[in-house]
């Protein structure tokens, strides 16, 4: 692998975070296009239904593009959405060659954009940074090839393992930094999503604050332009409607509940998604299915030890955000999940990916080991 493709790649990627907080349910893509060893055209994906990645670099490229390279995170796409295929923008500007860093996992492209740019006489790579491509995009990914979303459970603890005191007092387990950080996961995701206790235990509303994000003012309005949706699993209908989380905004209730209990929701400006369910409990893989099939590719978990543990307990859950405060909370406080197992055969094998000061407290980041 040449190491200039490395180099203009990772640059291309550096542009496709900037798309983190508001690309959904499009993926987060980057373009970069290099003539005579110079960058003459850059860009990157800002939201759905505008001009993709290739389209902003190719206009900043102008004349220049013909006989460049261009360097994309995502195989150009060839077929007609919302905008017009990239693959054919690159073919009319005349570039010489293009580098993808991955092939599109859509059905809809999948190796068809490569194609029609080979077809037309273009020197076409794929591959360069694919590790670092499918991690920006892993909810995308996971969704087009699995028909889920990628599903984090965000957890704040004490070092002894606790989330809140036995009087359900948890506010703030951590300090600022851990917040805000925990406001940046819930501003990339399609779908932050809470249980009935947690919404009644602590008047949880679960918006993206501003002024706690720590970002910059163009981030912070790319942020606030495409608020997450916010999910309530709700199988008995326990929250009242003048409950803050419902104040807060429009949200989605999953529940068990019969659809005609909807009308109150609905007047409110509220949905209610009635899935299948056993004694109140939601099926959630089939919530996460029906999320998926909305366009959501990022789910975050924020719940209590029951609805995280139930989210455990069933392998829904591909990254853990633990959050680590200093402190103990005492044998009495709640535990992190709710979920008994009885033999240390049982216990269920984590792979921790990075640990990292955050202000005062940690924060974790483990996957599950599947093979375990």
């Amino acid at each position: 692998m040449d190491s200039n493709d490395q180099a203009y790649m990772a640059r291309a990627l550096e542009l496709a975070r900037k798309g983190i907080y508001s690309t959904h349910p499009n993926p987060r893509v980057g373009c970069v296009i290099v003539r005579g060893g110079q960058i003459v055209g850059e860009g990157w994906h800002v939201r759905a239904g505008e001009p993709h990645a290739e389209v902003h670099a190719l206009r900043q490229a102008g004349n220049l593009a013909r006989g460049a390279t261009a360097y994309v995170t995502l195989e150009p796409c060839s077929h007609h959405g919302r905008t017009p295929p990239c693959a054919d923008a690159l073919v009319t500007a005349g570039v010489a060659r293009v580098v993808a860093a991955m092939q599109d996992p859509n059905p809809q492209v999948a190796g068809r954009g490569l194609k029609r740019l080979a077809d037309a006489g273009i020197d076409v790579q794929s591959g360069v940074l694919e590790a670092d491509a499918r991690a920006l995009n892993v909810g995308f990914i996971k969704r087009m090839e699995q028909g889920l979303p990628f599903v984090r459970v965000k957890l704040a603890m004490s070092l002894d393992g606790r989330t809140a005191m036995a009087s359900g007092e948890s506010q703030w387990i951590t300090g600022p930094e851990a917040r805000a950080a925990v406001q940046r996961l819930r501003a990339r995701s399609s779908v932050v999503l809470t249980g009935a206790d947690t919404v009644l235990a602590d008047g949880a509303r679960l918006t993206v604050r501003p002024d706690e994000l720590g970002l910059n003012a163009e981030l912070t309005a790319l942020a606030l332009s495409r608020p997450p949706l916010r999910v309530l699993v709700d199988g008995r209908l326990r929250v009242p409607l003048d409950a803050p989380f419902f104040q807060a905004g429009p949200a989605l209730v999953a529940t068990c509940a019969a659809v005609e209990s909807g009308e109150p929701f609905k007047a409110a400006g509220h949905e209610l998604l009635c899935v299948p369910g056993m004694d109140g409990q939601v099926d959630l893989r089939q919530l996460l299915r029906e999320l998926a099939a909305r366009g959501a590719s990022e789910v975050l978990v924020e719940a209590g030890p029951r609805l995280a543990g139930a989210f455990a307990s069933a392998g829904l859950v591909d990254e853990y955000q633990l959050f680590v405060a200093a402190k103990f909370l005492g044998s009495s406080a709640r535990p992190l999940l709710d979920w008994p197992l009885a033999r240390m055969a049982e216990a269920p094998e984590l792979k921790i990916l990075e640990m990292r000061a955050v202000g005062d407290d940690w924060r974790v980041i483990a996957v599950p080991r599947r093979d375990s």
